[in-house]
This record gives C-alpha cells, sequence and structure tokens, in this order.
C-alpha cells in the first residue's frame, strides 16, 4: 500500500485548500469544501470561549472567527469575582458585552457559574483550582450572584453549568456533600428563575468513577436527580480514542441512578505546540497534529451520540495571572499574540470549520457491520445514515496511535455491502479537499480504494456536500 501520487484534474484545474498542509492522496481533486453560515447549519456543537473572566482572552478580538465556523454554541465561564469586586454591587457590563454580541449573531451560549470570589472569606480564588465557597457568608453571596444573573440572562441563556473541574482542588474535592450541596443548590435557583432552563452537573477534569457514583447515590435519594440535563466531563487522551474506556465506565454508573442524563463532552483539545503547559502538553504536537486530534475526539463523540465541545477558539495567556496553568495555553483554533489579539487562524480552525460543512450530511450513526476494511493496522470505522433520503456516508482513519505530522495517504481497500451510493467522492476532512473515489460495484454493495491516514477521510454522495 505505497503511497501514490496526486493526479491533475482534467479540464478545469481544481486547486486544493491552500491554507493547510498537504499530503498526496492518489486520487483527483475535484473540489474543496466551502464552509457553513450559522443559517446553513442544524449542529448541537459547541465552541469553547473560555477564560475570558480572567483576561486571558479577549471575545472582542476573535468575535469576527466564531460565526464563520458555524458552531452555534459557546461555552463562558460567569466569573464571580470579575462581575463582583464590592460587597454586594454586580457590574455585568463585561458578561453583557459578550452573551449581547453572540446572540445577536445568532449564537447560544451556556454559561458556566464558577469560579470563587476572594472578597469573602471562605468564598474561593478566580483561579481553576480556587475552591468553592464555603463559609455562610460566601454561600450566601454566591446564592444572590447566581440568582441575579439567572434572572438578567434568562431569554438570553438557555443552557448552564455549575463549576469547572471541581477534582482539580484535591482537597476540597474530598468533601463529597459540599459539593453536592454546591451542584444542587445552584441549580436550584436557577430553575426558581427560568424552568426550562437545561444544566450540566460537574464537569469532571478526569475520570472519577467510584466519587461519580457516590454523589449520584446521594443525589438520587434526596430527588435531586431531575435538576440536571447533563453529566459533563473533560477528559484528555494522547490518543483520543483511548479515553472512551473511562467514559464508557461512566455511562454504566449513570445508568444505575437514571435514564434521562446523558453524557456531554464539555471540555478538550489539543494544543499546537508542545511543552508549554497544561493537558496533553508533554508531545511534540504541530498545528498538523492539534487539526488531526480534534477531528477524530469529535467525529468519535458523534458516532457515539455524545454531545461535544471543541477547546477553544483562541491561545490563553494563563502566565498573566497566578493560576493553576503558569504558561501560554496553546489550545486555541486562532494563534493569539500576548496581548490576546489574533494574529491568525491555525491549521486546526480550517479543521474544524471542514468538519462543520460536513456534520449535518453525516445525520445519524448506524452500526457499520456491513464495512469490512483490508488492513493490517487498527482503524476506526463509522456509517452513518440520513433518515429521509438514506444517504449512506462512512468515515475511516489511522488510529493505532497519537496523531502526527504525516500527511501522505496510503489507499486500502473498504467493501461496503448493503449500501446505495450515486455518486460517491471522499473527502479529506483534515484539508477540505474533495476527491473523485476509485471505487467499484460488487454484490449488491461497493468496493473503494480510500485514502487512509491519522485523519479522518469521508465517503460521501458528492451531492451532499457544499464545495466551493
Amino acid at each position: 500500500m505505497a503511497a501514490m501520487a496526486v493526479l491533475v484534474s482534467c479540464g478545469r484545474t481544481i486547486e486544493p485548500n491552500p491554507s493547510v498542509t498537504q499530503g498526496e492522496t492518489g486520487l483527483e481533486c475535484i473540489g474543496v469544501l466551502a464552509p457553513k453560515t450559522l443559517a446553513e447549519v442544524h449542529n448541537d456543537l459547541t465552541i469553547g470561549c473560555e477564560t475570558l473572566d480572567r483576561d486571558y482572552a479577549d471575545y472582542h478580538k476573535y468575535k469576527e472567527y466564531l460565526a464563520a465556523l458555524g458552531i452555534r454554541k459557546i461555552r463562558l465561564q460567569a466569573g464571580w469575582a470579575k462581575t463582583e469586586t464590592v460587597k454586594g454591587e454586580y457590574d455585568f457590563a463585561w458578561l453583557d458585552s459578550i452573551i449581547d454580541d453572540a446572540v445577536s449573531r445568532g449564537m447560544e451560549p451556556w454559561v458556566e457559574t464558577s469560579y470563587g470570589n476572594p472578597i469573602y472569606e471562605g468564598g474561593g480564588t478566580k483561579y481553576l483550582a480556587g475552591g468553592w465557597p464555603t463559609s455562610p457568608e460566601a454561600i450566601e453571596a454566591w446564592d444572590k450572584w447566581v440568582e441575579a444573573m439567572a434572572v438578567r440572562y434568562k431569554g438570553k441563556v438557555h443552557e448552564w453549568e455549575i463549576w469547572n473541574e471541581p477534582d482539580i482542588n484535591k482537597e476540597q474535592f474530598k468533601d463529597t456533600l459540599s459539593l453536592i450541596d454546591l451542584q444542587v443548590r445552584t441549580a436550584e435557583i436557577i430553575k426558581k428563575v427560568d424552568p426550562e432552563a437545561k444544566i450540566a452537573a460537574f464537569a469532571w477534569a478526569g475520570f472519577r468513577g467510584p466519587y461519580l457514583d457516590r454523589c449520584l447515590e446521594i443525589m438520587k435519594s434526596q430527588g435531586k436527580l431531575d435538576l440536571f440535563e447533563w453529566i459533563s466531563y473533560h477528559f484528555y487522551s494522547l490518543r483520543p480514542e483511548g479515553m472512551y474506556g473511562n467514559v464508557g465506565k461512566m455511562q454504566a454508573i449513570l445508568d444505575k441512578y437514571t435514564d434521562r442524563i446523558i453524557l456531554r463532552q464539555g471540555e478538550t483539545g489539543a494544543p499546537s505546540k508542545g511543552h508549554l503547559g497544561g493537558a496533553l502538553s508533554n508531545y511534540d504536537w504541530t498545528e498538523i497534529s492539534q487539526g488531526k486530534w480534534a477531528l477524530r475526539r469529535m467525529l468519535t463523540d458523534k458516532a457515539k451520540g455524545i454531545p461535544t465541545t471543541i477547546f477553544c477558539i483562541s491561545d490563553m495567556n494563563y502566565f498573566k495571572d497566578k493560576d493553576h496553568i503558569s504558561t501560554k495555553n496553546v489550545k486555541g483554533l486562532l494563534e493569539t499574540d500576548d496581548d490576546n489579539n489574533v494574529i491568525r487562524p491555525k491549521e486546526a480552525y480550517f479543521a474544524v470549520q471542514n468538519l462543520v460543512s460536513v456534520w449535518d450530511c453525516m445525520e445519524r450513526p448506524v452500526p457499520a457491520d456491513n464495512i469490512q476494511v483490508e488492513t493490517d493496522g487498527s482503524r476506526s470505522v463509522y456509517e452513518f445514515q440520513n433518515a429521509g433520503s438514506k444517504n449512506v456516508s462512512f468515515i475511516i482513519w489511522d488510529d493505532s496511535a497519537a496523531p502526527g505530522d504525516n500527511v501522505t495517504a496510503s489507499l486500502e481497500k473498504v467493501t461496503v455491502k448493503g449500501a446505495s451510493f450515486k455518486n460517491p467522492v471522499c473527502v479529506d476532512i483534515r484539508t477540505g479537499n474533495v476527491y473523485k473515489t476509485d471505487c467499484s460495484k460488487s454484490g449488491g454493495g461497493w468496493v473503494f480504494n480510500v485514502p487512509v491516514y491519522d485523519s479522518p477521510v469521508l465517503v460521501i454522495d458528492k451531492g451532499q456536500l457544499k464545495l466551493k
């Protein structure tokens, strides 16, 4: 399965996407994906807009790039300490400007109520591991702030999350009842203001199986599970497919207590440079491998029916304060300077934009039992079907290791039985390039020679795509 040379299109020459590093597929490039506007999409994807409460990034310097992605939901931290700098006085102007702008662009913010506020003794800090309020005065102040915020944004914010990564604070995390009280009390305040609000609990940084089991047991005994729509988690795994064993364990625990609450992937992404600090930093990342990682993880979520998020829209300047991370966090799809100005979109920005362009074309996952791949390696293969048209598509990638920098694909034989295609094409989602397929009908099915590498390739009818 040696790498093949790229062929030149007959007639009009199709120029591959110039914004990303190209590889060889052995197939003729016949088009390039076009981005979709918010008016054209129906996805429930989320893009992270975190750390605005600590000024590690600036919404108003990157907002023009958000709608162009075609992702409707954005995740924000509400920033109690930024809003209430004097006891009992709220200045929501900074958050108003973000939420109002996002809503005006057709986006839907979901807001996380963390972090703490050091103006109150026992109020925690504004930082990632700073801890939630514990003193009577701080708890009362927290409750009043949450209520004021829920009232202010009713009709604009419909989804909430209670606290980001409570398990990062190793000492306070031991107090199970305090954490449950924070989750339940905050959810009840929001629901009292807006009974239709949807709320995510916990937002775990890591796998906390026995702890989650205990929390759910207590919350069910209190009759409080119905307050929540989701349990969210933030797993980081060098090989993205490696996290789903723990996701499955979480689901099994959740199934013991309720069939109504679902899991939500609330935050995870890869850096564009290695060894700078933060999750997954101990690896030689590049913009190429960052984009591959995002696609592989988001598409696996889609295939497993998990609402998913990409972290995050821009780099974050954690070094500006004394937070849990002391360096620049380069998980952004946009490169920024030390003053939060956008320098340029990274390759991962275009990769995610391409994914959004095809996301709705893959309507619902179906078992891929009728797909056979002739390969010596490990492959992720998922099939999708559109309910109305019955159009079928499938994605495939080499999942044997963490994503690397190789961009040259090798042709692999893929047989799809019992499926119907009209004009199938291959889409390298990372680059957005669309290729003519090497395929034939055989025995009531199709045989494809698909260019496979460690980034997702989609086989789909050309008529479903939006092309430039």
